[in-house]
């Protein structure tokens, strides 16, 4: 297995193509996977994530946390876990100053965060529990809040409606704030020093999982 880094026109067919978000993340480093045959399997990314202040929570530099952001890959691949473990070995190479990744298994998804576990990640517990993530469920579907962002913009704002009232006032009179199970949140050291302060926050890891 290869890793290469992914052009943008690699990262945007694979995110749109291999994982079950169909949106692609802005501000990314990506690594293409190949395997033994060559063919391309798909991209593994990392980035600033969703969470501006990703490194305050570690009393870390700004810049020193990234976030695994996705693993959008076809199946054609040996080992998912390889992929990320190489990735994660070649990843000082391009962010010299990151100390730390972390990453999230979505439990709206059932997701348990199997291939963490495989690849030796802490885990850290589940953060966002029963609450709106700013999605929405309008005409029985789930619309992530960046697709709510869009439709404000088409209609050339919100004037003066809080977001709620938009929605219901021009796409679904019934639409309903989505309330999420949460992330199980993960966390990767990359120095022994801060491993072993990591491992004094770890907590057990979420068992019987169908999905990673």
């Amino acid at each position: 297995m290869i890793l290469k880094k992914a052009s943008h026109k690699a990262i945007k067919y694979a995110c749109l193509k291999f994982h079950y978000a169909k949106s692609v993340p802005v501000n990314v480093l990506g690594f293409s996977v190949f395997n033994k045959e060559n063919e391309w399997c798909g991209v593994v990314l990392y980035g600033t994530g969703a969470n501006n202040n990703l490194s305050k929570a570690y009393s870390l530099p700004q810049g020193s946390v990234i976030e695994l952001v996705r693993m959008a890959l076809n199946g054609k691949q040996e080992s998912t876990s390889k992929a990320l473990a190489l990735s994660l070995r070649i990843l000082n190479k391009y962010v010299p100053l990151c100390k730390m990744v972390v990453s999230y298994a979505d439990k709206d998804q059932n997701h348990k965060g199997i291939i963490y576990q495989a690849t030796n990640w802490i885990y850290t517990g589940t953060s966002m529990k029963d609450k709106h993530d700013s999605s929405w469920i309008v005409n029985n579907k789930r619309y992530h809040g960046r697709i709510i962002s869009d439709w404000v913009k088409d209609k050339g704002g919100l004037k003066g409606l809080t977001r709620e009232q938009f929605i219901k006032k021009y796409y679904d009179s019934n639409a309903k704030a989505y309330i999420t199970k949460g992330k199980l949140k993960y966390i990767y050291p990359l120095t022994k020093e801060l491993k072993d302060k990591c491992l004094e926050i770890k907590k057990p890891y979420p068992k019987n999982a169908s999905k990673a």
